[in-house]
Formats: C-alpha cells, sequence, structure tokens
C-alpha cells in the first residue's frame, strides 16, 4: 500500500497570501463589514467558511449599503483598471489582495500597450484573471485559448504575448509557436506561475506511476480542472473530487498506489480529509493490521484515544510523588477528559457544523449519543470523587463547571470579547491547567498529605507535556484554525515564536526531570519521562515533514506520547 501527496498540492502564494490578508482584517477591523469583489478564491468550502465569519463576495458595489463602515478586498485574480477607479470613486475603502504574479501580468500588458503593442493574453475567455488582465490592454488585447484561434490571427506589426498565470505549459508553447509563425517580430513573456508549472509537472510524473489519481478542489476552478484532465490523460483512474463526502462509493480495492494532489485554492483540512478517507480505504484491505488501525484511528477521532492519554498521565503523576497507585483517580482522569473535550465540541461547533476537522463524521453522524456518553462521563467522574473525599468532589465540580463555560457567551454583548474562547491562546492554557488539577493535585487532596516539591513536578510535567502536545497539534493545523477564526497560540503568535516558546518550555521541564529525581523531590522514573520530551519532538519533526499524513494519524501520534508515558510506568515499575 502506498498513498502520496503531492509536494505542491494544496494553497499557492498568492492564494495564501490573499486569505491571510481578509482575515487579518477580519481579526483587526470587528465591527465593519467586509466583501470581496467576486469569490477571493475558486474553492466552495473555503468561501462558505468566510461568509460564515461575515466575509461576503459581491458582484458589484450597488450591494453594499453602508459604505462608510465596509471594507472591500479585490480577489487574487486581480480586476481591470476601470473596475479598480469605480471603487475608489465610490469611497469604499478598498484592500488589494491581487497575487504579485497576476500584477506582475498587468504591469507587461499596461507597458506594452503605451507602446502601441498589440497584446495577446493565452487564457480561458471566462476567467476572472484573463477579464482583468485584457482591461489593462486598452481595447488592444486580444484572447486566444486554442491553436485553431491562433491559426485565425492576422499578422501584426506589434505584438506582445503573455499568459494566464494557470496556463498549461506545453499548450502555451504550442500556441506561441503558431504566433511566431503569423507575427515573426512577437515578444514573448512566459507568465506562466512556477507553482503552476511544478504542479503540473508533479501531477503527471505521479499520475504515471500510481493505480488511481484524486485531484481534489472546486470545479469553478480553472487550475484543479487542468490538473485533472493532465492526471486523466496518464492515469485513466483519475477522480476529481470537491469534497471527501464525493468518496464514499468508490472502491479502493484495485488500487495498491494512490496519488493526490490538490487546486492552487484547496485548503489543507479538505486534503486531509481525503488522505483519512483513502487510508481508511487503504485500511480495509490489511486485514488484521487495517483492523487495528481503523479501531486507533476512531479512538483519535471519537476522543476515547485523549481519555486513555489523562488516565496513564494520572497514574504517571502519582508514581512520580511515589504514592500508592489508585485507579480511581485515573478512572476520573480519563473521564473528566472525555467529557469535557465531547462537550466542548458539541457546544462550540460553528453553524456549519464540524467544518475543517477530521472528527466531523463521528460526531454529525452520532450526535446523541456523544451528548449522552459525555453526560454519562462527567456524571461517574463526580460520583467517583465523591467516594474519595468531598475536598476532591467540590475541586472536580468547580474545574468541570468552568470546562463547559468555555464556550458559553459569559461577558457582555458591547465587548469584544464574548467567551473564553476568544482569548488567545486560552484553550491550550486552560486545558493543561485542567489536566494538571485532574492527574497531579486531585489523587493528594487528603488531609494527611501537604503540599511538596515532588507534587510541583509532577503538576509542571503534566501542564508542560500537555501544552505542547496540544499546541504542536494546532502548528499542524493553523491553516485551517485561521480559516475557522480560532485564537490558538500559533494563530496569534506565528508558528516561529510558538516553536521558540515550546523549546525553551521543553528545555526546562527536561532540566526539572533530570534533576529531581537526584535532588530526593520524586522518583527515579523523572528519568525515564524525559524520553516522552524527545518522542514528542521527533514525532513533530516527522508530521510536519510528512504532508501525506492525515491530521487524525498526525494528532494519534503526538497523543501517543501520553500512552507512552504510561509505558515508562511500567518500565519503571520492571527495572
Amino acid at each position: 500500500m502506498e498513498v502520496k501527496l503531492a509536494k505542491t498540492a494544496g494553497f499557492c502564494m498568492g492564494v495564501r497570501r490573499a486569505v491571510d490578508i481578509v482575515l487579518k482584517i477580519a481579526q483587526q477591523e470587528k465591527n465593519r463589514r467586509i466583501y470581496t469583489y467576486g469569490p477571493l478564491i475558486h474553492n466552495p468550502q473555503t468561501i462558505e467558511l468566510l461568509k460564515s465569519r461575515g466575509i461576503n463576495p459581491i458582484a458589484n458595489i450597488e450591494e453594499i449599503k453602508d459604505r462608510e463602515n465596509a471594507i472591500l478586498i479585490i480577489r487574487a485574480h486581480g480586476i481591470a483598471p476601470a473596475e479598480r477607479i469605480k471603487l475608489k470613486e465610490s469611497g469604499i475603502k478598498v484592500v488589494n489582495a491581487t497575487c504579485p504574479k497576476v500584477g506582475y501580468v498587468q504591469a507587461i500588458i499596461k507597458k506594452h500597450t503605451a507602446r502601441d503593442y498589440t497584446v495577446i493574453i493565452v487564457g480561458d475567455k471566462d476567467h476572472p484573471e484573463v477579464e482583468g488582465l485584457l482591461g489593462y490592454s486598452g481595447g488592444r488585447g486580444i484572447i486566444v485559448s486554442t491553436l485553431k484561434e491562433a491559426d485565425q490571427l492576422p499578422c501584426i506589426e506589434k505584438v506582445c504575448v503573455v499568459a494566464q498565470t494557470t496556463q498549461n505549459p506545453d499548450d502555451y508553447s504550442k500556441i506561441v509557436e503558431r504566433i511566431k509563425q503569423i507575427c515573426p517580430q512577437a515578444v514573448v513573456f512566459n507568465t506562466i506561475c512556477s507553482s503552476t508549472e511544478h504542479r503540473q509537472a508533479e501531477v503527471i510524473a505521479m499520475a504515471g506511476e500510481m493505480d488511481a489519481m484524486f485531484i481534489v478542489g472546486g470545479r469553478n476552478s480553472a487550475n484543479t480542472r487542468r490538473l485533472a484532465d493532465l492526471a486523466q490523460q496518464k492515469q485513466p483512474a483519475t477522480f476529481h473530487i470537491e469534497t471527501p463526502a464525493e468518496m464514499e462509493k468508490i472502491d479502493f480495492g484495485p488500487y495498491n498506489r494512490v496519488g493526490v494532489s490538490a487546486g492552487a485554492s484547496t485548503p489543507n483540512w479538505i486534503i486531509d480529509r481525503v488522505m483519512d478517507k483513502i487510508m481508511e480505504g487503504q485500511s480495509r484491505k490489511l486485514k488484521t493490521l487495517g483492523m487495528l488501525l481503523s479501531l486507533w484511528l476512531s479512538a483519535v477521532k471519537t476522543d476515547i484515544y485523549s481519555a486513555i492519554g489523562a488516565g496513564c498521565l494520572c497514574l504517571v503523576c502519582m508514581a512520580l510523588q511515589e504514592r500508592p497507585v489508585n485507579f480511581s483517580f485515573a478512572a476520573i482522569a480519563s473521564l473528566f477528559v472525555y467529557a469535557t473535550h465531547v462537550l466542548n465540541r458539541l457546544i462550540g461547533r460553528k453553524p456549519l457544523g464540524f467544518v475543517g476537522s477530521f472528527r466531523e463524521d463521528a460526531y454529525l453522524r452520532h450526535e446523541k449519543m456523544f451528548f449522552y456518553t459525555a453526560l454519562i462521563s462527567i456524571a461517574g467522574s463526580l460520583v467517583l470523587a465523591f467516594h474519595q473525599s468531598w475536598i476532591v468532589f467540590v475541586t472536580l465540580f468547580v474545574i468541570s463547571l468552568a470546562g463547559l463555560l468555555y464556550n458559553m457567551k459569559i461577558f457582555p454583548s458591547k465587548w469584544k470579547i464574548q467567551s473564553l474562547r476568544d482569548l488567545p491562546g486560552s484553550k491550550n492554557i486552560l486545558m493543561s491547567i485542567a489536566w494538571g488539577v485532574t492527574a497531579a493535585i486531585l489523587p493528594v487532596m487528603d488531609e494527611k498529605y501537604f503540599p511538596d516539591a515532588g507534587l510541583a513536578v509532577a503538576f509542571l510535567f503534566m501542564v508542560g507535556i500537555v501544552f505542547i502536545r496540544s499546541s504542536m497539534a494546532d502548528i499542524l493545523a493553523i491553516q485551517s484554525d485561521k480559516l475557522l477564526g480560532k485564537e490558538t497560540i500559533p494563530v496569534f503568535f506565528g508558528k516561529a515564536l510558538t516553536l521558540n516558546i515550546l523549546k525553551v518550555i521543553s528545555l526546562i521541564l527536561f532540566a526539572i526531570l533530570l534533576f529531581s529525581s537526584p535532588a530526593g523531590w520524586t522518583s527515579s522514573l523523572s528519568f525515564f519521562l524525559i524520553s516522552c520530551l524527545l518522542y514528542l519532538w521527533i514525532c513533530f519533526l516527522f508530521c510536519d515533514k510528512k504532508p501525506v499524513l492525515s491530521e487524525a494519524v498526525k494528532e494519534g501520534l503526538l497523543e501517543t506520547s501520553y500512552v507512552m508515558a504510561g509505558f515508562c510506568v511500567l518500565l519503571w515499575r520492571v527495572f
């Protein structure tokens, strides 16, 4: 079994830039209405996500009523100069998100038109980019889409030839050759985006090697359709899909090698979901191994794996403090984590559902089941806590209530921040503290025990490893989190600064674990737990460099650090 994801799949530079511009404005200008002049990019799912955040496409400026309170963004494809002047005269604040490479083509056309050149634009007549480019020709532009149309050109003395940035290089070369036969003095510019060339070349190479190809992206996207056509020429078993839902009826049985690529407007979260579906289809062919992989992925997607990890970490905290192992506390931690995770996912979901999450299918199909199992779990954890002592019960009740309030609107409507969720990085910080209290502090809350250095080490290890893992997962999902409007730490600080913060925390934890046992604060288990930190970083670097892995697999591998900590306790007991 081989599943290969193209290195060039997903957002190109121009699309990423346009989306980042829009999302930054949405974050900074929360009291203004935001519009895009036409769809920002050619991906229906991304446009729907932007709509859910109040960013709406319009066809003309007459649709904007309150112009003083509006911001209009020029989409990545660019617009004609006449349209730009019209927008400027309207008094609306305009932000230009035109792709720089499209801007380069516009500059070439403008320059040569001023020198009395006729401009031939090789591209799709109805494509918004071509329509915008034509506007720079001052009425002296000709659109050529096929060789047949090139044959019909008259002999023109001064001709400048440019290409739509997403054209097929081979088709462009053939048309240019024909134009030069008719107009030998033609000045030709290769304005095809290098990203497009690399993307198309990679798809052609992959299609010749794979048993099946999946091209992911909007059907209204010219570059995605072109990728599908190129793949089809090399591999008849080529599927052009917009969403993973279209894969339900595909039989993966005949395919041992599957290739995946995506258009320049396709977001990572859709690609991840497609990869997940392919992995599910392929795992059915692996019998026992495939069954184990499916069970593991199901546990990750349903938050059961997180709950198991919480129980393992609770055992670690007790062993670190050389306290008698009490499995009731491990069960309390597992039930608490499962319940709060599930309830917060159900309460905090967007109007569009669990868009962008690999958990979407499971939660939407069994929403009531998840809700009732979460209620049973939280009740079970409270019963077990009450059985231990009243102070354990009260503490767990308070942090459970705080967890449920996380997604709810608890602040005045006039405030920019409506809930705890709106605070940047709050998810990572509050979740880490809640896990630390549940796994490290609850097991020692009795009258015969007073806090000491061992408890501090256990609490810091618990908070630290949960914070590092959750932040690493957020780094891997930074693109989809931006689109969904999640204020995670990587979204707020950026990937580079977040990684530096995690490195500092890791070094501090490493030092604490290394010296806590010789100092007499904890058991020698602290030496074994250093391996969990090393595993987390190795796993993160591997996941960051392996886009072929789905988001569910990546998150599962990171969460395995919790289970690994539990195995460290077993190894410590043995040795």
